[in-house]
């Protein structure tokens, strides 16, 4: 007999996936890591959104090119696919049924865009007064872009995001930047994640599930952090300045003999061991730079005089240095160098999940380390409509000739 499998934290949850592209499929795939059953309910035909986009694309398993954009496979492991028609009342009737049967549905369409379908809130709670239910989109369900669609590049404008992040005009390059990622999508789904969480706790005391409103803007503006409290308080708005910080100094990337380095130094002490390592201790005793605020006040002055100094030693040769004195530093790798560097490979953050189509399907593995209730990385990306038939025979409990009678109609 073979052993029972570990215990996952969300073993007992089911979660009904009707999202598509980035925030919602993140949220998913957090919950699905720490074991719950999530069901990704997809268009039939053609599915999520980022399944075509690409490049890049998977290669089957002999190596040739397909039509499977790597995108989907990033917010959407450990999930189970059913293709259902949503236009169909008889495809309604199916996601009406999954909802009957599950702790938890998140959506993102657009504000009261399931009304129509009869797969709201209003509706479903009356079927299942426990469901928790999580509505993403890109400016939340009231207000007078309510109606607006939204999406992360948009709301990065839109919350000020992008007008922090990057050069200061004027300078080489210098203009509003997007992050390299969709920050916002990813911190919207990691926002609902923890809502939904804390709706299942209130459910254990109350019984009842309730509904979750989450907008792209929200998060947006949340995530401007020290930014927005800075503006808040002083009404003075904060400027792009590339990969300087607003409220520490030194704390940016710095010129080296064959390269460059990130130095982050958050206060004083650290401060005066640079300066010792670097052989100008009287630095750290200068009225200018002996501490923080000071050093801010005369960044002018005290940034071109490190990077004088930064420039007569490597990378490496300034990491090891800096790394004994318990000073901040270390290189600025790109993605490949980050996958390849020791720390990264120890903490086994690349994973590879055996596909049929695509030999091993590569992912980042989950940040989240549960001493008891690990997160587990069970499945690869499903294929399109992989598990309709499993689904809606082990959830549902339909027939054989249920399953193909609804096949042969379209509706799954």
């Amino acid at each position: 007999m073979s052993a029972d499998p570990a215990p996952t934290a969300l073993g007992h949850l089911r979660v009904l996936d009707l999202s598509r592209v980035l925030a919602g499929p993140w949220c998913g795939q957090i919950l699905a890591d720490l074991g719950a059953q999530v069901i990704k309910v997809e268009r039939p035909d053609e599915g999520d959104d980022t399944r075509h986009w690409g490049p890049p694309f998977l290669k089957d398993a002999d190596g040739r090119d397909t039509d499977a954009a790597t995108y989907y496979t990033c917010a959407n492991r450990n999930k189970q696919s059913v293709t259902v028609d949503l236009t169909r009342p008889e495809g309604q009737a199916i996601v009406r049924e999954l909802a009957c049967r599950s702790d938890v549905l998140i959506e993102n369409f657009r504000a009261g865009g399931l009304a129509r379908y009869g797969l709201d809130y209003a509706t479903l709670k009356e079927l299942n007064p426990r469901l928790i239910y999580c509505s993403i989109t890109g400016f939340g369900q009231d207000g007078p872009y309510a109606g607006r669609a939204g999406y992360d590049l948009l709301v990065q404008a839109a919350s000020g995001l992008m007008s922090i992040t990057g050069r200061p005009d004027g300078e080489p390059g210098g203009g509003p930047m997007r992050v390299g990622v969709a920050v916002i999508d990813l911190f919207t789904g990691v926002y609902a994640a923890t809502a939904i969480l804390a709706a299942v706790e209130a459910r254990h005391r109350t019984g009842r599930g309730q509904y979750i409103d989450m907008a792209l803007l929200d998060v947006g503006m949340a995530m401007l952090a020290n930014q927005a409290a800075g503006y808040l308080h002083t009404g003075r708005v904060p400027q792009r300045q590339g990969n300087t910080h607003p409220s520490i100094v030194p704390y940016q990337d710095f010129p080296t003999a064959d390269g460059a380095m990130l130095l982050a130094v958050g206060n004083d002490g650290q401060f005066a061991r640079f300066c010792e390592a670097a052989g100008v201790p009287g630095w750290s005793r200068d009225p200018r730079f002996a501490t923080n605020a000071e050093r801010v006040r005369h960044r002018a002055v005290l940034v071109p005089m490190i990077e004088s100094i930064t420039r007569q030693r490597t990378t490496r040769e300034w990491v090891e240095l800096l790394e004994d004195r318990a000073v901040p530093c270390g290189p600025i790798n790109d993605i490949g160098q980050a996958f390849a560097d020791p720390q990264v490979r120890a903490r086994g953050l690349r994973v590879e999940l055996p596909h049929p189509r695509f030999g091993q399907v590569a992912g980042v593995a989950s940040p989240l380390r549960l001493s008891e209730t690990p997160p587990v990385v069970r499945h690869a990306p499903p294929d399109l409509g992989q598990h309709t038939e499993q689904v809606l025979s082990e959830v549902l409990g339909y027939d054989a000739a249920r399953i193909a009678a609804l096949k042969a109609q379209g509706i799954v």
